[in-house]
């Protein structure tokens, strides 16, 4: 009954002389049952002081170890329109096998002789360079003949200065000597006028001196114009050097300058022909973009661009492809409190979608199904999802993992860490402390080592 009486019944009468009593209180199943429950107790505490190993868990997907060995997508470096395809989704490739067929939406590439015309333009250039080349020689040459004319002409014009230098010191003499003449003849002059004058000449013997002495005053004049002339024939010869080298120099400039002006012709020509060569051979490579082919040995995936006609732009999407030759890893992700707790070459048991494992967790040898591996890489900042990711690559010497595994399957992760008893990882889950935090032995001893 509900039992809340205060005139409680099994006080005041004696149930010990029923049968019903010794049914009820004196079974053997209760005493099985303390018994039972005793072992258990046992069991339970020796239970807490087993070990258990921590872990860290996390969920994934498999991919492969280096980057080139992942799926991949073939984009085209220039923008084209679909003309023909070579494959289909499901197909295998070898490296270089052709995968499509594209054409030319630009108008500036749709000449089917761009290539051609564009080597003729250079040609042409190249001709025009070998022609300047040639008039830079006969500038060259004309400068010389110019050089050599000007020192002739200057050896002339020297040689008449230095006649006309003598014609001068010729005229002095001639001048001085027409001055001695006057002088002497003045004095004849003289004295026949008073020879006269005392009447020991005649009047005829005045007169014939006084001509002579006019003669040699006209003498002297002419003299004296004759020196002016030569003196005049030096500053003409002195000009005309002058004159020549100014001419000269004048010449010679001009010819430097149309000399200069052929070589920067040149120059321009040159490089001209030089962005020709560029662009004959990037005409020449961008053909060969026409045609797609595979980077390397794979199979075709899906097709992102279909059909016939349909263009695109340069860096879109063709076409997807998966690579034969591939190392598994698995790439998983860990919450940043337990980032600390993971090291490179941690040991890591792995369980793959789609293969059945059981495992326990804390006893990694009485698991099944999983399969062994170690961390490679670490991410050192945090994804997108909040976490760090993980690569972890198989651990040689141990189950291998499936052969039909594939790139994209998911994984189970479950990182081992140290081993505790039971009981203390029941404290720690009920506490919420993360797992202890340790130093893989190699690197204590690589510490110890520094």
């Amino acid at each position: 009954m509900l039992n809340i009486s205060h005139n409680q019944l099994n006080k005041k009468v004696s149930l010990e002389g029923y049968t019903a009593f010794s049914k009820a209180f004196t079974s053997k199943h209760n005493k099985l049952f303390n018994r039972f429950l005793g072992a258990f107790a046992i069991m339970g505490i020796i239970v807490l002081f087993l070990p258990w190993t921590q872990n860290v868990s996390g969920n994934g997907f498999v991919t492969t170890l280096t980057p080139d060995q992942r799926p991949q997508t073939i984009q085209s470096p220039i923008p084209g329109r679909i003309e023909k395809w070579y494959v289909k989704e499901g197909d295998f490739v070898k490296k270089g096998d052709t995968i499509l067929f594209i054409s030319e939406i630009k108008n500036a590439y749709q000449d089917p002789q761009l290539v051609e015309r564009t080597n003729r333009q250079r040609d042409a250039k190249s001709r025009s360079v070998v022609s300047y080349q040639e008039k830079i020689k006969a500038q060259e040459s004309q400068i010389i003949a110019l050089g050599s004319q000007r020192k002739l002409k200057l050896s002339q014009a020297e040689n008449k200065l230095q006649q006309a230098r003598l014609k001068v010191e010729s005229a002095k003499v001639d001048f001085q000597a027409a001055e001695t003449n006057l002088d002497i003849a003045k004095r004849q002059y003289d004295r026949t006028v008073i020879l006269k004058n005392e009447g020991l000449k005649a009047t005829a013997d005045v007169e014939a001196k006084r001509l002579k002495l006019q003669e040699t005053q006209a003498k002297l004049v002419s003299q004296e114009n004759k020196l002016l002339v030569s003196e005049n024939e030096v500053t003409n010869a002195e000009l005309e050097i002058n004159r020549i080298a100014a001419e000269y120099a004048d010449k010679i400039a001009k010819a430097r300058s149309d000399q200069f002006t052929a070589e920067s012709n040149q120059f321009e020509a040159e490089a001209q022909v030089t962005k020709l060569e560029n662009q004959s051979t990037n005409y020449k490579m961008r053909n060969a973009l026409y045609y797609i082919t595979a980077p390397q040995d794979g199979y075709i995936n899906k097709a992102i661009k279909v059909g016939i006609g349909e263009t695109f732009k340069e860096g879109e999407k063709l076409v997807g492809i998966m690579p034969t030759n591939y190392d598994l890893a698995v790439e998983t992700y860990v919450d940043p409190i337990d980032l600390p707790l993971m090291h490179i070459g941690e040991d890591v048991r792995i369980e793959f979608d789609g293969w059945p494992a059981i495992f326990f967790s804390g006893w990694p040898n009485a698991s099944f199904g999983t399969y062994p591996g170690k961390v490679v890489a670490i991410e050192t900042f945090i994804s997108d999802n909040g976490k760090f990711r993980i690569l972890i690559a198989p651990k040689e010497g141990e189950n291998v993992w499936p052969k039909n595994v594939r790139v994209g399957s998911g994984a189970h992760t479950i990182a081992l860490l140290e081993d505790v008893p039971i009981w203390y990882e029941m404290w720690r889950q009920l506490n919420g402390f993360p797992p202890n935090y340790y130093t893989p032995k190699g690197k204590e001893t690589s510490k110890e080592k520094k």
